[in-house]
């Protein structure tokens, strides 16, 4: 990689963001001469974005903080169709009232990072619904469509892998590309954008909207992607075995958000300081040469800067104490999530193994069960062995509730409703 002279690639480049630039030289001389507006597509399929979507999301913070002009293009339309791209199958479509709802709450995980209005270096927020679904097909087909070779298309591994495991992409799918391409030659039209930034399964995606600003308009646009981040271990980011791990307060909670990150890998520690909080890169150095028991303060440092860049300061601490009051004194903190169950419920009794399950601290009565073979599993603090163990009223504690522990790190708390 090149040593860049603006400021906003040499960030990428330090804190690790470039995988792939499309003509670094050209783009960096962009950057530095005048103040450029890069777009990341993110389409609606959930209420929230998750963990997985925080590196796309920090890039644009960069842009903005670098005095350049984010754009948040949201996939209203595309989103009635859904990315084939390295999926083993269709994604289930959604009505457009669930794209609708859906839109309101991603919108939500933006304003964190992101200062929106009209200014220069504001960032704006669109929906390619305002441009998609004004589409005349015959029109599109001759004015965009005669640009598209086929043959290059089904070149894309993205394509040739859905293909290749002889899985069914629907000519709706096959579209996807040519919508996406389009989206980029619009928001050039529109808004003078540039560059495309997205994970590096979007690269085939994005050289087609390149060419196509090329072939429409006789313009030079640019592509910038990421790797696809995984942990050291080879788990997807955005996920944990509770499920994923939104950005949105109502679908998980600060703490639970916090312990996430506190429970990074060793490995990656340095590696996600870079990429999710904007640490200066000598603390970020530093904090990665710890090792031992001194790895775990740099953790807790990573999950509280990522946690206050998110839901807050005030939040990130109190997530933080909640998780020292819980593991070194072992105090039953009021901020530990928590799940409602029918006191009739505890009135005749549940089944460990069921509460687990509810609780989501498994996702089935067999991988509870496999926990307490384990012993990994605790009630009020207490160890437990019997997987046909029943939780009753007599279980709850001074404060009213049941705490349920696996391992050390994860707790709900059960309260009778």
């Amino acid at each position: 990689m090149s040593a860049f002279k603006s400021d906003f690639l040499r960030i990428m480049s330090e804190r690790g963001f470039i995988h792939q630039i499309s003509d670094e030289s050209a783009l960096d001389q962009l950057f530095a001469k005048e103040t450029v507006s890069a777009y990341i597509g993110f389409d609606a399929t959930a209420k929230s974005l998750h963990a997985g979507s925080l590196i796309q999301i920090m890039m644009l913070h960069w842009l903005q903080q670098t005095g350049h002009r984010p754009i948040a293009l949201m996939g209203g339309g595309t989103s009635m169709i859904g990315d084939p791209s390295f999926k083993d199958e269709a994604r289930k479509l959604l009505t457009p009232q669930d794209i609708d709802d859906n839109l309101v709450g991603i919108r939500r995980n933006f304003a964190p990072y992101l200062k929106f209005g009209s200014g220069p270096g504001d960032a704006v927020m669109v929906n390619n619904a305002d441009w998609l679904m004004q589409i005349n097909y015959v029109n599109f087909l001759r004015d965009v469509g005669r640009h598209f070779s086929v043959n290059r298309m089904l070149a894309f591994d993205s394509v040739k892998l859905r293909l290749d495991r002889e899985q069914s992409l629907s000519f709706l799918e096959f579209n996807y590309m040519i919508l996406q391409a389009y989206d980029f030659v619009e928001l050039y039209k529109r808004a003078g954008c540039r560059l495309q930034m997205g994970g590096s399964d979007q690269w085939g995606n994005i050289v087609n909207g390149i060419d196509l600003g090329h072939r429409m308009e006789g313009v030079q646009l640019f592509a910038m992607t990421t790797p696809l981040l995984t942990t050291s271990s080879g788990a997807k980011m955005g996920k944990s075995a509770s499920g994923a791990v939104w950005l949105d307060g109502d679908m998980l909670s600060p703490y639970e958000f916090w312990q996430y990150w506190r429970n990074t890998e060793d490995a990656d520690v340095g590696r996600f300081l870079k990429l999710y909080t904007t640490l200066p890169l000598d603390e970020v150095a530093r904090l990665a040469k710890l090792g031992g028991s001194e790895i775990n303060e740099a953790k807790k440092i990573l999950a509280t800067e990522i946690t206050a860049m998110l839901h807050g300061r005030e939040a990130a601490e109190t997530a933080s104490e909640t998780a020292r009051k819980t593991f070194e004194e072992g105090a039953l903190a009021d901020t530990l999530p928590s799940v409602e169950v029918a006191r009739s419920d505890l009135e005749t009794g549940i089944g460990i193994l069921a509460l687990f399950v509810s609780a989501g601290l498994a996702s089935s009565n067999g991988e509870a069960r496999r926990h307490i073979q384990g012993g990994a599993v605790r009630i009020n603090d207490q160890p437990l062995t019997d997987d046909r163990r029943v939780v009753t009223l007599q279980d709850l504690g001074p404060e009213g509730v049941v705490k349920l522990s696996l391992g050390k790190k994860k707790h709900v708390l059960v309260r009778p409703a």
